[in-house]
């Protein structure tokens, strides 16, 4: 199957080896991945501030760019969202994915080749489980499930965490916070609490943007928690000899 990779725009900028982990695993699974080297920005800051009507451009670009493959996949589940919700072009909208569901609803896969010796606390991401339907709402009185829990617990090594509030938002929301930036902070501030207080060594998720803006808390912080997108996990192989080094 030929897939377009679809890198949104901070994945690109800031967290490029984001993007890497993401080609490497859809190879590894034996995808044909093409990278469009003219894409830009899906429009969604524009939309989420209230001018979705100036992302023309930008729709008509996304759908040059990736109209002839099979799959679009991209390592973010609000942009995916986005493309979703807005921009109605059924050669688009529906067959595009997030990276996690991919795996798991396309590819079904089962086997990884895999080693992350860490304490790890996994963050879902609101348009993610709430979008996309990544993950059980711990709200609905229904049998939970995560899609990103059920491919990390194929990693080798791994020691998950068990947060108090497993599914409360991280405060982020794009233009959110920049908007309320005292909210977006003390939101934040509490996810990152919940994670140290279990133990976390790795906080983990499918959205880069809010990992993002938990790794700016930990840094003031001056904590050495770091933050890793699922696609670096999934691509690991980190030995047990190489993380007591």
């Amino acid at each position: 199957m030929r897939v377009g990779l679809f890198i949104p725009c901070y994945v690109d900028q800031f967290y490029p080896q984001v993007g890497i982990a993401t080609l490497e695993l859809l190879e590894k699974f034996g995808c044909e991945v093409v990278y469009p080297p003219n894409q830009t920005c899906c429009g969604q800051p524009m939309a989420n501030s209230g001018f979705e009507h100036l992302t023309g451009g930008c729709n008509d670009l996304f759908i040059k760019n990736f109209a002839d493959f099979d799959y679009i996949v991209a390592p973010s589940g609000s942009c995916v969202l986005h493309i979703k919700d807005h921009l109605h072009h059924p050669g688009i909208s529906d067959k595009i994915y997030e990276f996690v569901e991919f795996l798991t609803d396309v590819l079904h896969v089962e086997t990884l080749d895999a080693s992350f010796p860490y304490k790890v606390g996994l963050h879902q991401s609101c348009h993610g489980q709430r979008g996309l339907k990544l993950a059980q709402m711990s709200e609905l009185m229904a049998p939970p499930f995560s899609k990103p829990q059920q491919l990390l617990n194929l990693v080798k090594g791994i020691e998950f965490i068990e947060l108090d509030r497993k599914d409360e938002c991280c405060g982020f929301g794009g233009t959110f916070c920049v908007a309320e930036e005292a909210v977006s902070v003390k939101m934040g501030k509490d996810r990152v609490a919940d994670h140290l207080h279990h133990g976390a060594q790795v906080i983990t998720g499918a959205d880069m943007s809010c990992l993002m803006h938990l790794e700016g808390i930990l840094r003031r912080q001056k904590s050495n928690v770091v933050v890793k997108h699922i696609a670096e996990i999934l691509n690991s192989q980190i030995t047990y000899e190489q993380h007591e080094s």
